[in-house]
């Protein structure tokens, strides 16, 4: 199961998604009836162009201020138009590029101005593909036809809702991260203080512990083999408060042998564990990498637990160790018996509050993962199966030329 924590997180996601989905929605359906309605006026105003045009063609002795106001009409209505006749011939245009409607002939004792063809075919073929045209019909018989295309400002704002919602979005994204940053930067101070706080405190207990068993090897057999046990699980304890006090700083790295170091724990971590829960380390036994030892006991402590929580009854849980001279890296793969694990929750498992025990708080692989990292290496689900048991896998450099991470 997911804590509470992680569950609240989820939603609120949600939440954010939905409201950030409401705004782009509303976004684009309002500039769309803003377009549309330009749109309309536009070609209002084509016709508007059309008719004054007409007017002007075909009454020319009508009053001289009423022509002028026709001219008026005309000229104040800016929009990229061209007007046809029933055959296809370009008769008048408005508002296209100057540059390539007006030409000077090569003929310099024949200077006349003309436009360019490839130009005014090319624009007329987007304006018919952009809508349809308005047809006027003359009194003498011929038909013209206005095409046209959108004002700039109109194709502007068809794109300007995108642009905005794409600054919104990465405006979001990056406020998110900064957030996500400082929160965790937050987090991991608390954590820090409660390590080592957790090391401070176990410090007095353990020494008196220490103490008493010194008492009692005095006073009793001191070859004993429970009392060497005794003395094991201490020193056990030690480990564990001073891998809590380092929290935070920076680890010593030193070279190991790989082997020897698991095999080390795994002897005294299998009988503590029920006798029906057999250990396999298996692998190569040369290969050497930096590490801090404790720390490193404790990833194998947390995959080793996961494994036998993982058997209900009786299992094997298999170690394997082996070396990859062509990059450089160990593998150390870690397999139980278990019930498995979803493919959905391959990535997951190792995010902070994720478990599927009842009482479990979700933070051993977390903690496993920068662990890890702190070494310098990754760990990942390389295989799974529901019923039949998991395996992960731990990549390590087995060079000595690199700083370890902080803590």
């Amino acid at each position: 199961m997911n804590i509470p924590y992680t569950h609240n997180k989820q939603i609120w996601k949600l939440l954010l998604f939905i409201f950030a989905a409401a705004i782009a929605i509303a976004s684009l359906v309002y500039t769309n009836y803003l377009v549309e309605s330009l749109s309309k006026s536009e070609r209002t105003k084509a016709e508007v162009w059309a008719m004054s045009t007409k007017s002007i063609m075909t009454m020319p002795d009508v009053d001289d201020d009423f022509i002028s106001f026709i001219y008026a009409v005309r000229d104040s209505l800016t929009l990229p138009a061209i007007i046809t006749d029933k055959e296809g011939n370009i008769i008048f245009w408005r508002d296209l590029d100057s540059t390539k409607t007006n030409i000077k002939s090569d003929d310099s004792l024949n200077s006349r101005l003309q436009y360019d063809p490839g130009y005014f075919q090319k624009e007329l073929q987007a304006m018919k593909r952009a809508h349809d045209p308005i047809t006027l019909n003359l009194e003498n018989g011929e038909q013209w036809k206005i095409y046209y295309k959108e004002s700039k400002a109109l194709q502007n704002l068809r794109v300007f809702p995108y642009i905005q919602l794409s600054l919104i979005a990465l405006f979001l994204v990056i406020a998110y991260s900064v957030f996500n940053s400082i929160k965790k930067a937050e987090q991991n101070l608390v954590w820090v203080g409660m390590a080592k706080e957790a090391a401070h405190q176990l410090g007095t207990p353990i020494s008196s512990l220490m103490g008493w068993i010194e008492v009692i090897k005095l006073k009793y057999n001191s070859d004993d083999e429970v009392i060497h046990e005794m003395e094991r699980d201490v020193n056990r304890l030690e480990t564990v408060a001073d891998r809590f006090s380092k929290i935070g700083s920076k680890p010593v790295l030193t070279n190991h042998n790989v082997y020897e170091v698991i095999q080390d724990f795994v002897n005294y971590f299998k009988i503590r564990t029920s006798e029906k829960i057999s250990f396999i380390l298996k692998g190569d036994t040369h290969v050497e990498a930096m590490l801090n030892v404790p720390l490193f006991e404790w990833i194998i402590e947390n995959l080793l637990k996961n494994a036998v929580n993982a058997i209900d009854k009786e299992g094997t849980i298999t170690i394997s160790i082996k070396e990859n001279i062509a990059k450089e890296e160990i593998f150390i793969d870690i397999s139980d018996t278990g019930k498995g694990i979803p493919k959905a929750n391959f990535d997951t498992i190792f995010q902070p509050g994720f478990t599927t025990r009842q009482r479990g708080w979700g933070l051993g692989l977390s903690l496993t993962k920068r662990m890890v990292q702190y070494h310098n290496g990754h760990i990942f689900v390389k295989e799974s199966e529901i019923g039949k048991g998991t395996t992960f896998r731990i990549v390590l450099k087995s060079n000595l030329n690199y700083e370890p991470a902080q803590i």
